[in-house]
Parts: C-alpha cells; structure tokens; sequence
C-alpha cells in the first residue's frame, strides 16, 4: 500500500486547529473587553505550587490516567466552592456548555484564585475523560475551564495573571490534543496493521535475504512451536493476528531469550512492566518465560498502547522503547504522529527506528516468500500439553522418569521453572498429552526435592579485579559468579560493584586449608594475613574458632591487617558457630543492629559471635558473622 500524502490528510486537520485557534482569540478578547474591577483579595502562597502540579497532570498524555480505569468506572468532576456550583459536564448538553458557563456569570466580583483552582479541576477532569475515550466530556470539561477563567479578575496582580495565561494555554493545547486523537481513531482502519512499503522496509528485507537469513530461517522454524497459542490469545483479544509474528524480531521465537535490558522470553519483558502486567517472578519462577502467561500479558500491553495512539505502527515502536519515550519525541518535536507515523520514525532511537520496518519486512516475506527468494519449510509441531497440579517440589528429572520421557521434552514444556523443579507450594505443571493421569496416579511415589544448600558471600569489586580473579580467590568458577550476578559479560565490571559469589555449602576452600591440613594439630601455628582473610574464614579453615584465635593473638577487635602475623591452634572440628553462620562485609552507613535486623538474629548474638561490644565500631569493608538465611 503507497504511503499517504502527508499534505492531502493534514488539509481538514489544519481548518480544525485554526477554528479552534480564532475561537480561543476571540473569547481572549472579549473577555479583556469586559473586566470590571475586583476587590483587592490575598494572594495564596500555595497557588503556584498547585498550579504547577496541576498544569504537569494536564499536559501530560492521556497514558497517565490508564492507572484511574482501572481503579474507577468513571472520572468524578469538581464542584464549585468559591464560585457557585459548576453544572457537571456529565449533565451538559454539549450544544449549550458553553453558553451555560456564560450565563453563570454575575456583576459581583469574585475571588480570583478559588475560580483559577477550579478551572484547574475541570483540567484535570478533562484530562480523566480523555484517557476513558469519553471526548465529548473531555471538551465540556474544558469549555468550562474556559468559562470559569473568563470570570477571574487578576485585579493586575503578576502571579494572578500568569496562572490565569498558564490555564489559557493548557486549555487551547489540550483542545488541539482531543480534536487531533479523535480524528485520529476515526480516521482508516485501525484495526489492521497498515502495510507499507518504503525503503526503510526494503532494507529490512534485503537484510533477512542477505546477513540475517539464518535468523530468520531458524526463528520461523521455532515460531510453529508456540504459534499456535499465541493466535488463539489474540483472536479471543480481537487483535490483528500478524501480532504473532512480534516474537521472531523480538526474541526469535526462543523462551529464554535474554537481552542487554534484561528483557526475557518471547515478548522480551523487562521484570518491572512483566510485574505491571501480571507476570511473577521469585526464586523458583520466572513467567516471563511461560508463553501462554507472557502472550496474555503482552495482549494486554498491546491493547493499552493502542488506547493511547490508536494506530499499530506508533503502537509496535512503543512496545520496543516504551510508551512514554515515544509520547516525549512527539510532543518535544511537535510531530503530527497520528496522521504518519513515518514522521515519528527519523526521531526515534536507531533501535526502536528500525523495529517496525523490520516487523513488516517480516510480514511482507510471510506473505509471499517465493517473491523474496525463500522456500519456507513447515515449522516445528506445536508443543502440546496437560495441566497437572503437583502438590510437593518435585525435579523434573524425577517428573521425566516416571512419565518415561525425556527430560528435555518436560523443561520444553515448562521453561519457566528457573531451577528444573517446582517451587514448593503447589504448582500447575505442563506435562506431554496423555501423560496427566499417569502422573497424578505417580505423584506419591515421586520423591520430595530437596534443593541443595548454596552459601553466598558478598564481595565489592576493587579496582583491577576481575572474574576470573575472584573465581581463583573464592574457590568457585566464573560462570558461577555471572549467574549468581545476572552478568552477561564478564568484561563489565564497576569498581564499588556488590557480588554475590557462590560458595559450596561445607564453606569456602582456601589455599590456607591445606597449608593447615599439612601442619601437626598439637603445635600453634602462624599465618601471616593476605589480602580478604578474615578471622571467620581463617577459624573455618583450620577447623578452630574466631574466639580462639582472639584469644591465641590478644586482639582488640576483628580487623585483621595485610602481612600481620597470627597464632592459630588448629583443632578437630568446626564449631556450631561456624557452621551456622556465613560472612557479611560492611558496607558504608551499617550498625551491627542494621546488619542483625537484615539476618534476622537478636543483637545480642550478631554481637556475642563477633565478639563485639555495644561501643564496637565496624568499617566499611570489614568481615562480620551472620546467621544463614534458610
């Protein structure tokens, strides 16, 4: 479809704005025209505060008030206090609002400022109706705005004034605003995805047939997996069903994929807007993997971006950069986005720029690949499956073992589970087709999981530190410390960066340990300090207790000093205290009673274990005992 003239569709859109504009004009100065002196009335030195909230919530795009629909089924208007009670937009004929309004009018001055906050009301109650769709209301609202600053004598005084100019402004801004969006939404058919062709798509094509061809092969190939779901979630939505191609450019069509952003699954959540939408996420879960979870709470997004732009291609690029990134380019550049969007696209980020031709690139192959040059296969069958409720935590080796199937074909079906088993509490479980009743008869006979303990200890990274320098140090391996941290990148480490470093669950080894392993128990030995000891991973590692080697060195505190010597009898057994406690360094701003409160333990014990005193200091950096968290 050829693009739109950008000139022919503006030419109606231009004769409402003026008229709108002349009619502001002309009510501006017949109202100059008709002052009569007000009393002297008392400034609020409040008036500028209010007014500037008032005047941010009305300009702001109508993606603010999403939050008021869900939590009330209709937008309440202010009454009038100071200045009689203003008839209710809701009652008003929307022929003889303004006239109303007019005729309200008395030969009695008024007091300026309660008039200037109620026309901000009927502001913001505007602003209400417009995010509801209810316009009509949305401009009665407004003309009674108009009406009511008609009526407010500044009496000269500068503050009066500009808030009386501010709410002239806003009130003409968001007229332009309504009248724009509405001829936006009946204007073409917005419930298809509009299919053009220019070259910022035809580079996109040759992209796919060229460099991405593999890509886009392999992610079709996937797309049969999950397809088929996520056409019946937007057909019972009444969404356009090319939607179910979002996931090839977004994710490719794979479940667990992780971007920079830390976007993950088909639809590329990021963990606030999945928790926005109704995806949970904990220790044991993450739905931004589920795909029948995620493709509802991505139908559910799609819908309120359309709400707010009313056309699928501004609505693709806010899926990509967020809403109100794109609603700031458009209002920053004064773009009339809602008749071509292809104005909005040279102002976008590169990235979001180059989302939705590269999404109808993807829709013009699948229409016609023979055109393109590609020989499509059929796709992978889809995943079906049988809901089971699983009562226990339970690993899916164990689920696989007793449905005699591979592993690999139940973590398939349920890759939202993080670590291949249940979560504790009850849990819904996917399982092949006919394989339900076979389980739920095995359930019993399954055994309980018992995750294996994992300590964590806490690191700040020091200039010069890398992965594989802390991996040496602490016993562990690189890839261990990145998923403990989310890293994607072992390159990118910040000097000050808190990390968490996995340690088995019998503690951390030590170069020191076998230094004590050699050593004959029944003599004192020294060890001279290095760099991250602390007397809790010494007394760990020859098998003594932090009390002891106080004692052996009379020490004052529990600060230890590079290259300082210590005496330590080495003994038999590791004591409950160690084997009950893990290690926190301080951080800036701790007290021991912050740092008990965060553990869960009396002060009296965090302060007994560390050998500390009510008077103790700690410093940043310092090694403390604390209860494991079970």
């Amino acid at each position: 479809m050829p693009e739109k003239s950008g000139k022919d569709d503006m030419r109606p859109y231009f004769k409402e704005v003026m008229l709108v504009l002349v009619v502001c004009a002309l009510t501006a100065c017949s109202s100059a025209s008709k002052k009569t002196p007000f009393q002297n009335t008392a400034v609020n030195d409040t008036s500028d505060v209010r007014l500037t909230s008032s005047q941010d919530q009305a300009t702001d795009p109508p993606a603010g008030s999403m939050d008021t629909e869900t939590t009330s089924e209709s937008a309440s208007l202010p009454g009038s206090a100071a200045a009689g009670t203003a008839a209710d937009p809701m009652e008003m004929n929307p022929q003889t609002s303004s006239t109303a309004g007019l005729s309200a009018k008395t030969d009695e001055p008024k007091d300026a400022q309660p008039i200037l906050d109620e026309a901000l009301e009927f502001c913001q109650a505007s602003q209400d109706f417009w995010g509801k769709g209810d316009f009509d209301n949305a401009v009665d609202s407004l003309d009674q705005a108009y009406n009511l600053i008609l009526q407010a004598d500044t009496n000269k005084k500068s503050k009066l004034i500009q808030q009386k100019e501010d709410i002239r402004f806003m009130i003409c801004k968001r007229m332009l605003e309504i009248y724009a969006s509405q001829r936006t939404v009946v204007n073409g058919n917005h419930n298809a995805i509009p299919m053009v062709m220019n070259r910022h798509v035809q580079k996109e094509i040759k992209l796919f047939q060229g460099p991405e061809r593999k890509f886009f092969l392999s992610s079709y190939e996937r797309s049969g997996r999950y397809r088929l779901e996520i056409l019946k979630a937007l057909e019972e939505a009444g969404l356009p069903k090319e939607l179910s191609w979002l996931p090839l450019i977004e994710s490719g069509f794979k479940v667990k994929a992780l971007s920079r952003a830390r976007a993950l699954g088909l639809w590329q959540f990021i963990p606030s807007t999945g928790y926005k939408f109704g995806l949970s996420r904990d220790q044991w879960i993450d739905e931004r993997m589920d795909v029948g979870k995620s493709t509802k709470a991505a139908i559910s997004y799609l819908q309120e971006l359309h709400n707010i732009f009313g056309d699928w291609s501004t609505v693709l690029a806010a899926y990509n950069c967020g809403e109100f990134r794109v609603l700031r380019v458009i209002r920053n550049q004064n773009i009339k986005y809602l008749d071509n969007f292809w104005d909005l696209f040279e102002r976008l980020p590169w990235e979001t720029a180059r989302y939705v031709p590269r999404f109808l690139a993807v829709l013009y192959i699948l229409n016609d690949p023979q055109k393109y040059g590609f020989d499509l296969q059929p796709p992978d069958p889809p995943l079906c499956y049988e809901l089971v409720t699983v009562p226990k935590q339970v690993h899916l080796k164990d689920i696989a073992k007793a449905l005699d199937v591979q592993s690999k074909n139940i973590e398939m079906l349920n890759p939202e589970l993080r670590y291949k088993a249940t979560p504790p509490s009850s849990y819904e479980l996917k399982v092949p087709v006919e394989k339900g009743s076979i389980l739920s008869a095995k359930l019993d006979d399954i055994p309980v999981y018992t995750p294996p303990r994992r300590l964590y200890e806490y690191h700040r990274v020091r200039r010069g530190e890398t992965l594989s320098h802390l991996a040496r140090r602490y016993r562990t391996s690189v890839r261990a410390i990145m998923q403990a941290n989310n890293l994607r990148s072992q390159n990118y480490l910040r000097v000050g960066q808190k990390l968490k470093i996995p340690t088995r669950s019998k503690g951390r080894t030590y170069a020191i340990a076998s230094q004590a392993a050699r050593a004959d128990t029944t003599k004192p030995l020294r060890h001279r300090v290095k760099r991250g000891d602390s007397l809790w991973l010494l007394a760990r590692a020859y098998r003594t207790n932090i009390q002891e080697i106080i004692r052996l060195n009379n020490l004052k505190s529990t600060r230890l000093h590079i290259g300082q010597t210590l005496i330590i009898r080495k003994g038999t057994n590791v004591g409950k205290t160690q084997e009950d406690t893990n290690s926190y360094l301080v951080k800036r701003g701790d007290s021991p009673y912050q740092i008990a409160m965060l553990h869960n333990m009396k002060l009296e014990r965090f302060l007994r274990i560390n050998d500390l005193t009510p008077r103790s200091k700690i410093y940043p950096g310092q090694s403390l005992l604390v209860d494991e968290k079970g």
